[in-house]
């Protein structure tokens, strides 16, 4: 999908999800050949042409203003995230897709996760591949996984895979639709960065495919970028317990993003990642 199309269906996605009466507008009842906004009515909560706002979405119309782009977006509803994402699609342009090199564990970043072994961790490419993981961190995520995978490129678990298409990983999260949700989000967003990433595209494609859960997150363009939250995660070895995921951004690898998994202090989750400590040693 090239930057043009991207673009527009970001546009048709946010407007598809208001109605006049959420915006302030009149509202007469009549039958609507589309949902949520017509184009004219975001052109007029926006304050540009119709035509103009339709060259746009259509992706005939370049090098809009940060003026205009804002007005789009307040009249949109836009969040911060979303906001931003809109300003990462309007200024990309159409370049060839090139299949890039596997991504590269940074020596500092592979320092810091030797500092972390008393935690489970893991470092996420920006494609949510797999690119390391300490004992803990694959014995809580992915035990059921060979543990020297993320050292082989071509072998790499991907999170967002393991996420939608591996029952194992699908099982582990009491509330799976929320993660799911956060990682669509996440990917949303990195894909407005690179467009150009042809190993995003091939992701893409492949998990729309073959899940429909992810091809309708994907398709109504949520963006959000995956910072920290709290899961109840059922694990096999260990049963339920409550953990905080906390993402760390490495100095040297910005796309590049460790993941740590936390508990309360004294917590029945501390005592069960205590536990399965103890079963990763042996």
């Amino acid at each position: 999908m090239g930057v043009p199309g991207l673009l527009g269906e970001f546009l048709r996605a946010r407007r598809a999800r208001l109605l006049p009466d959420d915006v302030g507008l009149p509202e007469y009842h009549e039958r609507r050949r589309v949902a949520g906004l017509r184009r004219e009515e975001l052109a007029q909560l926006a304050g540009v042409s119709v035509s103009y706002y339709t060259r746009l979405e259509q992706g005939q119309s370049v090098n809009a203003s940060d003026a205009i782009l804002d007005a789009i977006a307040g009249a949109l509803r836009l969040d911060e995230h979303e906001r931003e994402h809109l300003h990462q699609l309007a200024a990309q342009r159409p370049r060839p897709q090139r299949r890039p090199p596997p991504e590269r564990l940074d020596p500092l970043t592979r320092d810091l996760m030797r500092s972390l072994e008393g935690v489970p961790a893991l470092v996420l490419g920006r494609r949510t591949d797999v690119l390391a993981w300490n004992a803990l961190g694959h014995a809580l995520l992915a035990g059921h996984l060979d543990r020297t995978a993320p050292e082989r490129p071509a072998d790499r678990p991907n999170l967002a895979r393991m996420l939608f298409l591996d029952p194992h990983t699908r099982d582990l999260y009491a509330d799976w639709p929320r993660k799911a949700r956060a990682v669509v989000g996440n990917l949303r967003q990195v894909a407005g960065r690179h467009p150009e990433d042809a190993l995003l595209a091939s992701l893409v494609g492949e998990l729309s495919m073959k899940s429909p859960e992810f091809a309708a997150l994907w398709s109504d363009h949520r963006v959000k970028p995956c910072e920290a939250d709290e899961y109840e995660l059922r694990h096999p070895l260990v049963g339920a317990l409550a953990v905080a995921q906390q993402i760390l951004v490495p100095a040297r690898a910005p796309e590049q993003s460790v993941v740590v998994v936390t508990t309360a202090d004294g917590s029945g989750a501390e005592n069960a990642i205590k536990l399965l400590a103890m079963r990763a040693r042996d």
